[in-house]
């Protein structure tokens, strides 16, 4: 008997080494991938997290969150999200679905009485825009209104959308990413609650999910204690841009919410333990929505915000397994968020650059779990 228990004793430490020494790798690895193909000390670089189960296994930093001060990128420096913002302002809405405040399929005339063709939103639901399935088009003149959209906020970017004569297609038929849907969202967000919509996402979802350091964008750029968005110029030189040069930048209810990639990892950890959205919402939004309507020739491949798949790929690089994930871009931010429900895995990226391979660093991060049976 004693014999059976040294030897149970014995795998189990040889099995835990092991696992070691796999962590160990999978570090190097991630370590050499960012820093020999993307990230030089002093330019502005990024934070990146990876989470298996509740054990962080890889959390770097790299570059400087702002030119002037020099001051280091850290796994607390608060970036802008880009388009990842668009999953809180769809919890929110579904966080006011569950309080049966308002109900997912309601028609949008109901919060925007005035548009200007009655006939062109009647069949629009609440899950249309959620779902980027409206068929609404951008009916926003961006490129020659450019200073007017440089401070223009949700109200102003969604105000064009009321106008419009016609549809792309029939709502629920196909999929087009519509930024100014999700402007609406945050307007109906604050026509439910009475409040501002920024407000009520830090009530709802910040604070139960314990991210104190997240903030929104409303009226004006978080002037402190965040990093600056960069593009490089001629000759390597890098500028400045975000808030006040990237005309939509105000308009937070597509891409306002700021945070660290330590947030970020709350605000996963606290969808899966459903800490402010029941299970069963909570999966609704996490499934691929599927109108009966659907004519377009690809597969649906959004839930209610969130981006659903089983297989990742990027030119060359394919690595199949099923992942839930959003991505950002806005100004000198990129920004990626994705979890592997199957493994527990959470990969998280936040960057106050544009990478000229964003996909290919996102993919091969996931081909290193790959290789290493963490994806099996």
């Amino acid at each position: 008997m004693k014999k059976y228990s040294l030897l149970i004793i014995g795998l189990l430490v040889l099995i835990s080494c092991n696992k070691e020494k796999v962590e160990k790798t999978v570090t190097s690895e991630l370590e050499s991938l960012f820093t020999k193909e993307f990230f030089i000390e002093n330019e502005p670089g990024g934070s990146i997290i990876v989470k298996k189960g509740d054990k962080t296994i890889f959390s770097k930093s790299y570059g400087i969150s702002d030119i002037v001060s020099g001051e280091k990128n850290t796994e607390n420096t608060i970036y802008n999200t880009g388009s990842i913002s668009k999953t809180f302002v769809s919890n929110a809405i579904l966080i006011l679905h569950e309080r049966k405040q308002l109900d997912i399929n309601d028609n949008i005339l109901k919060y925007f009485p005035d548009f200007k063709n009655k006939s062109v939103a009647k069949d629009i639901k609440i899950k249309h825009f959620l779902s980027h399935t409206s068929g609404i088009p951008d009916a926003r003149d961006v490129y020659n209104n450019q200073n007017f959209y440089l401070t223009a906020k949700d109200t102003a970017n969604f105000e064009p959308l009321k106008k419009v004569d016609s549809l792309l297609f029939q709502p629920g038929e196909k999929y087009t990413y519509s930024n100014p849907a999700y402007n609406g969202l945050a307007l109906i967000i604050e026509s439910v609650t009475k409040q501002p919509w920024q407000n009520f996402v830090i009530e709802n979802i910040f604070r139960p999910c314990g991210m104190s350091h997240s903030r929104i964008t409303n009226g004006s750029f978080p002037d402190s204690d965040v990093a600056h968005g960069y593009y490089e110029g001629r000759k390597g030189v890098f500028q400045e841009y975000d808030y006040g040069e990237v005309p939509t930048f105000a308009a937070a209810g597509n891409g306002g919410i700021w945070c660290s990639v330590l947030d970020l990892v709350k605000y996963e950890k606290a969808i899966q333990n459903n800490v402010f959205l029941s299970k069963e919402l909570t999966e609704e939004s996490r499934t691929i929505f599927s109108p009966e309507n659907w004519k377009s020739d690809e597969a649906p491949k959004i839930g209610y915000s969130w981006f659903l798949g089983d297989t990742l790929k990027y030119k060359h690089i394919e690595v199949q397994t099923k992942y839930v994930m959003h991505t950002g871009s806005q100004g000198g931010f990129r920004a990626f968020h994705v979890y592997f429900p199957e493994h527990n895995i959470t990969y998280i990226g936040l960057f106050n650059r544009p990478l000229k391979h964003y996909g290919y660093l996102l993919n091969k991060g996931v081909q290193i779990f790959e290789k290493y049976n963490w994806l099996n």
